[in-house]
């Protein structure tokens, strides 16, 4: 026996029953295309910023077949060394001597092989300033320290030498920059919105991005570490519903 051989009622009921369920079916389907509608934009916020902190690895070589006298020359060259910092203005007191390195070549050769000094004494002295404009200075005087007979030396983990310059106060500038990146990113949303006579919604998805630090010239083998101007940049990706 078929709903219509019961009377109109439950004929009327299975219709209206299927008549809904074809009613949100087709909602579902209606609101799963609108958010698929979304643009996605990015904002991009850059400060240009000053370097506010300096180290400065100077590394000098002492070389000689006596040790003690090979030491001597280091001790020399290391008094030498600080009063040249100081003549140029740089706090001595914020300078580390590292680690000294010793070499016998007498122990690296074969018997029978000489040439060449037998001790080689390599000091590194690190600065370490808050006066990053004042280490650029004196690094530009270093042929003082040569002119003394200190013996520089660019070898070891610290690479070709000279100062790096730093920006440590990244976290002032996040919260601010990020307001311009996004405020940015709204806008490039807002005239896509217009160009597309569509209305536009609320976000979707937000990407804050990374922050980065690159050299204010940015040219080829221009290293950052190496300026004391750089740029500070951060681009965010926002995605927007469109109504």
């Amino acid at each position: 026996m078929t709903p219509y051989d019961r009377g109109p009622l439950p004929a009327i009921i299975l219709a209206l029953g299927v008549a809904l369920a074809g009613l949100l079916i087709g909602h579902g389907f209606a609101r799963g295309r609108a958010t698929d509608r979304y643009v996605e934009v990015k904002g991009l916020a850059e400060r240009e910023v000053t370097a506010d902190m300096a180290l400065w690895p100077l590394r000098y070589v002492g070389t000689g077949d006596d040790l003690a006298a090979t030491q001597a020359q280091i001790s020399r060259n290391t008094r030498q060394v600080y009063t040249f910092l100081g003549r140029n203005g740089i706090d001595t007191s914020s300078v580390q001597l590292q680690a000294l390195e010793v070499s016998d070549a007498f122990a690296n050769r074969f018997p029978g092989e000489r040439g060449g000094p037998r001790y080689v004494i390599q000091q590194t002295v690190m600065v370490r300033s808050r006066k990053p404009e004042v280490v650029m200075a004196a690094s530009q005087r270093v042929s003082e320290l040569v002119g003394a007979g200190v013996v520089l030396s660019s070898t070891g983990e610290y690479g070709i030498g000279g100062p790096t310059f730093l920006f440590t106060r990244l976290n002032e500038l996040k919260p601010a920059m990020v307001r311009e990146a996004t405020a940015n990113a709204r806008a490039a949303a807002e005239q896509f919105a217009a160009d597309s006579r569509t209305e536009l919604g609320g976000i979707r998805h937000a990407n804050q991005g990374v922050f980065v630090i690159l050299s204010r010239d940015q040219a080829p083998g221009v290293n950052e570490g190496a300026q004391l101007q750089k740029i500070v940049r951060v681009v965010s990706t926002v995605q927007y519903f469109l109504e």
